[in-house]
């Protein structure tokens, strides 16, 4: 007997091979009927036995094509229509409620790859090779559903072997979107800034094969050269990879905007790209062609491989070898660098043709968006690059790249920790945890490392990677982010979300709309973040370590410990407030970080603190005076501008190229044959109880009283206990409840008074990197000590930009585990201020 179902199918199910996977799957198992997009996934009428739809409805979901993600398969019994045929039906865009997700853009699949470089394929080179298992998703869709029509191949008409394919249940690009050759798709283009065509002409002119057409190939872009057919395409990479040998610099279109390219073993081609982009010190990321090369440049686990080869194709941050020279202006004093593997087939030409390793950085100017618009890349960029490959396949959603570490916390436990979330990742939403209201909130996300986000029942749109907010080309990118989440998942916030500070542009965008507005503190965002993703509600113990937020009293807050949930927080600790003199400028001057932390914890005598002030030269009068008057000097509880302090007072960063450049070199300096630190002695837990935070009570005084002596007791050891964070109780509680005024205060006196000392006396400063990041370990442990005695809470929580290093977070993690505590990360999002958007529209969602 021949029955019938309505299947709706909602998830990661367009741009993945879905429907012909369907298709396939239907004719398997003898069904009739059809499939569509529609704008709230795919839908499915099905007909045949009850047997053979019941195996169809299992399958779904079970054999679904590794880059869909199916939320959920809804069954609806049907009327018999009695179709004679399974078929793929044109897509259905009246439905008005929209629960379709976007895939991220995918790698280049290995049978396309063996296609790319099979001289007997058709698309043999050709640099837009893709099927249903690979190639652009977000950055080429202009709206649901996913059809060539709503997308920017719409334009590209497919020739007769690619509709072919198209129509052809059996072939891999069946209902392929993007698929396209020679003779139909987009094309590469090679064009030479003005300023440098007798440059490349001449870098040109010294290589044999190219002397007698160099000058025809240094064009401006009005007359830049077209890679129609397969000789022409290989010309362009051709001309690429002779500028690159020659030390040129060349702008190479991706899926999501340029990269700037040069090689990166060539030290004045480095140094030059770092002058013309502005980018003094920041460390550039690198591509290679295989994950061969990159073992042989990296130490690689299992766990990093697998980052390198997947379908995201992320900046994978890898240990260097240590047998391995590399060139110092690519990571200089660091012991990572960022690695990636081709995310295209143009990469893959591109590299495979180099032989060696590129730099692969964004192509963008300082602090503005990348670059994805060939005619506008070729003015902004003119100055920067020598050369450009670009195509005529516009980018419709700008796109950077991911990146990615490991952090292992013991030999058989490690964590995948988001560094920068956009390609490959993004906008794959993100779950909102149970009894979430159902409600659209626009989350205008923070002032540093901004991303958005917009919710719907159940889950949160977070965009990718936007940067910081500091000039109007970024303010427009982050509008057209804006209005793409809104269009694409056709959503209507009710309320905006911004974060506290007055003066963010977003929280003045935010005022300036005509929708209630919801102001979010900085750190509970963090630690909202931090419970959503784990499906957490609170209350939890929340580590809020950064380099800024600002604070309820309006001081700048970072080092902070909160007991949280989802709609409030109290602040039970923090670290005690010192002055940044110059503010901001501070950030970039950690001596002057240095200098507030020796005026507050009396240390400005001290004779290891000498060199320190001395590289401050006269502008130790200059902190001297702003802090006496109180001129341009904040206060601030940040342990990120602790650590820039301490790497200033061991000389290792007297002056910050990018941002935490100071806490880098002080992981890196990192002795791990130090056999001194003792994190575990911290993992002796309070062994009473308190039912509730009453600091009169006999028990709460003695807990809080003793918190420091608890560690020199239990370690026996005097390094210990010099380099100890001191826990006492915040006298102004006495005078305020205010949810500005912590319950107790970490003092971090002791910490760097044995910090100068150890410097004074000449100890290694390895060795005192690391005592100084373990006293930093033992202080979080005995915070969860406290909050256990004092609220019974053992749930932990950890985020903020602090926790990006890797030494900090393993031994705080494994020390927090060792002691019995629970604790939880951000998963999909990075600790840093990427996942402030999230937290946003969390608290935003759970306060009235």
């Amino acid at each position: 007997m021949t029955e019938a179902l309505n299947i709706h199918v909602t998830g990661i199910v367009q741009g993945v091979g879905f429907r012909p996977f369907v298709y396939r799957l239907a004719r398997k198992h003898h069904l009739c009927g059809w499939v569509l997009n529609g704008v709230d996934g795919v839908r499915i009428h099905a007909e045949g036995s009850q047997s053979d739809l019941d195996h169809f409805a299992l399958a779904i979901a079970d054999e679904a094509p590794a880059a869909a993600k199916v939320e959920r398969v809804l069954l609806d019994p049907a009327s018999v229509e009695s179709f004679e045929t399974f078929e793929i039906r044109f897509s259905d865009d009246t439905d008005t409620t929209s629960t379709t997700l976007v895939s991220p853009d995918l790698a280049t699949c290995d049978d396309c790859l063996y296609e790319l470089f099979d001289p007997a394929d058709r698309r043999f080179h050709y640099p837009f090779i893709n099927c249903t298992n690979c190639g652009p998703r977000f950055t080429i869709t202009r709206e649901l559903p996913y059809d060539r029509a709503n997308t920017s191949m719409g334009p590209f008409k497919m020739c007769p072997d690619c509709a072919a394919e198209y129509a052809d249940p059996a072939d891999r690009r069946f209902h392929a979107q993007p698929d396209a050759c020679f003779e139909c798709g987009p094309h590469i283009s090679w064009w030479v800034s003005p300023s440098a065509t007798d440059r490349v002409a001449g870098m040109l002119a010294n290589q044999e094969s190219w002397a007698s057409d160099a000058s025809d190939w240094a064009p401006t872009y009005d007359q830049r050269k077209i890679g129609r057919n397969q000789v022409q395409s290989d010309a362009i990479i051709a001309a690429c990879i002779a500028v690159l040998t020659a030390g040129g610099i060349v702008a190479i279109k991706g899926l999501g905007g340029f990269h700037l390219a040069c090689d990166a073993t060539n030290e004045q081609a480095i140094a030059e790209l770092r002058r013309r982009k502005r980018r003094p010190g920041k460390p550039l990321a690198c591509m290679v062609a295989t994950l061969d090369k990159a073992r042989a440049l990296c130490q690689t686990t299992q766990e990093e491989e697998a980052l390198l080869s997947s379908p995201a194709r992320p900046i994978v941050l890898l240990r260097k070898r240590s047998d391995v020279s590399f060139a110092t202006g690519l990571s200089d004093g660091l012991s990572e660098m960022g690695l990636m593997l081709p995310a295209t087939p143009l990469q893959h030409l591109i590299l495979r043709a180099f032989g060696g390793m590129l730099v692969m950085t964004s192509g963008n100017v300082h602090d503005e968006p990348i670059q994805t618009d060939d005619a506008r890349a070729a003015h902004v960029l003119a100055d920067v690059a020598d050369a450009f490959v670009g195509n005529d396949r516009p980018i419709l959603e700008r796109y950077d790249d991911s990146v990615v570490r490991v952090a292992f916390i013991d030999a058989d436990d490690s964590i995948v920790q988001m560094i920068r979330r956009a390609r490959g990742f993004a906008p794959q939403p993100v779950p909102l945890p149970k009894d979430t209201p159902d409600e659209c909130v626009f989350a205008t996300g923070p002032e540093q490392k901004n991303t958005l986000a917009l919710t719907r029942p159940g889950e949160a749109f977070v965009s990718q990677h936007i940067g910081d907010m500091e000039n109007a080309q970024t303010n427009d990118a982050w509008l057209e982010a804006a209005a793409a989440f809104k269009r694409l998942f056709h959503l209507t916030p009710s309320r905006v979300i911004c974060d506290m500070h007055p003066e963010y542009l977003t929280s003045k965008w935010a005022l300036a709309q005509d929708l209630p507005v919801v102001r979010v503190q900085h750190h509970h965002a963090h630690i909202a973040s931090v419970l959503a993703e784990n499906a957490l509600e609170g209350p939890a113990l929340g580590f809020a370590f950064d380099g800024t937020g600002y604070g309820v009293d309006g001081a700048i807050w970072g080092g902070e410990v909160l007991l949280a949930d989802l709609s409030s927080f109290e602040r039970f600790a923090n670290f005690s407030y010192f002055p940044l003199p110059s503010g901001a400028g501070a950030i970039t001057h950690p001596p002057r970080c240095a200098y507030g932390v020796l005026w507050a914890f009396d240390l400005l005598d001290h004779p290891g603190a000498a060199s320190a002030l001395s590289a401050l030269g006269e502008t130790a009068d200059l902190c001297a005076q702003m802090i006496d008057r109180g001129v341009n000097c904040p206060q601030t509880s940040s342990v990120g501008r602790l650590f820039d302090a301490a790497s200033a007072l061991l000389g290792l960063c007297t002056e910050a190229r990018y941002e935490g450049e100071g806490a880098c070199l002080l992981e890196a300096a990192i002795d791990y044959s130090a056999d001194d630190a003792v994190v575990d002695s911290v993992v002796r837990r309070a062994a009473s109880n308190c039912d509730t935070p009453d600091l009169d009570s006999a028990h709460a005084n003695a807990v809080v009283n003793s918190a420091v002596d608890s560690t020199a007791e239990a370690d026996k050891s005097a390094i210990t206990h010099r380099y100890r964070v001191d826990i006492v109780k915040n006298a102004a509680t006495e005078q305020s409840t205010a949810q500005d005024t912590a319950v107790l205060l970490l003092d971090a006196a002791p910490l760097f008074r044995a910090l100068l000392d150890d410097k004074q006396a000449q100890v290694a400063t390895g060795v005192i990197a690391r005592r100084f990041h373990d006293a930093i370990v033992r202080a979080i442990v005995q915070m969860a000590q406290l909050g256990e005695a004092l609220y019974g809470v053992r749930q932990t929580a950890l985020s903020g930009g602090v926790f990006m290093n890797r030494y900090l977070l393993e031994q705080t993690v494994s020390a927090l585990s060792a002691a019995g505590y629970a604790v939880a990360l951000n998963r999909d999002l990075p600790p840093n201020d990427g996942c402030i958007s999230y937290g946003q529209a969390v608290v935003g969602l759970h306060t009235k």
